[in-house]
């Protein structure tokens, strides 16, 4: 049942992402087309506005990779062969992701609060826009990788009760 709901906000992420991807598309084209063909004005509003539709598209990006899986893990060892030693190689891995997670998602906040007494440039927007996205980024990939651990544990116990 946890999985199902997951995975149906992974997939509302993934929609999200590309709306935001669209989005993105709009200041860099204003962008392109005031700086290298004159056609329109020079807005510098723009290259704000694009900043911070970036830093979410990471930001959201890096919950869905850790969702899929497709995130960034470093193998130093080879594939691992047993249930228990799967076990450990994935476990290690999504436990960094959450130790990270955790990081993220404590001193986020205080980055966070940072952000929200600070005003940008150009659009004069409360720069808490874009900070909050790495605290809600760093507990989504507690969650999902504690899911994800929660996982590989069950599916470790299955196999060593087939085998009993």
């Amino acid at each position: 049942m946890l999985g199902r709901l997951l995975d149906g906000f992974c997939k509302g992420l993934r929609i999200l992402l590309g709306v935001l991807m669209g989005a993105l598309a709009i200041p860099v084209a204003m962008q392109v087309l005031s700086r290298y063909t004159g056609i329109i004005k020079s807005f510098l509003w723009t290259e704000e506005l694009a900043t911070f539709l970036f830093v979410w598209i990471v930001m959201i990006g890096s919950v869905v990779a850790v969702w899929d899986g497709t995130h960034f893990d470093v193998r130093i060892t080879r594939n691992a062969t047993s249930p228990f030693t799967k076990l450990i190689q994935n476990g290690v891995v999504h436990f960094a992701i959450m130790l990270f997670g955790a990081l993220f998602l404590f001193y986020g906040v205080e980055y966070a609060e940072f952000g929200g007494k600070q005003r940008s440039v150009m659009m004069r927007a409360n720069l808490m826009i874009t900070h909050i996205s790495v605290p809600i980024a760093g507990g989504f990939w507690m969650l999902l990788s504690g899911y994800r651990l929660s996982q590989e544990i069950a599916l470790f116990r299955s196999s060593e009760e087939a085998v009993s």
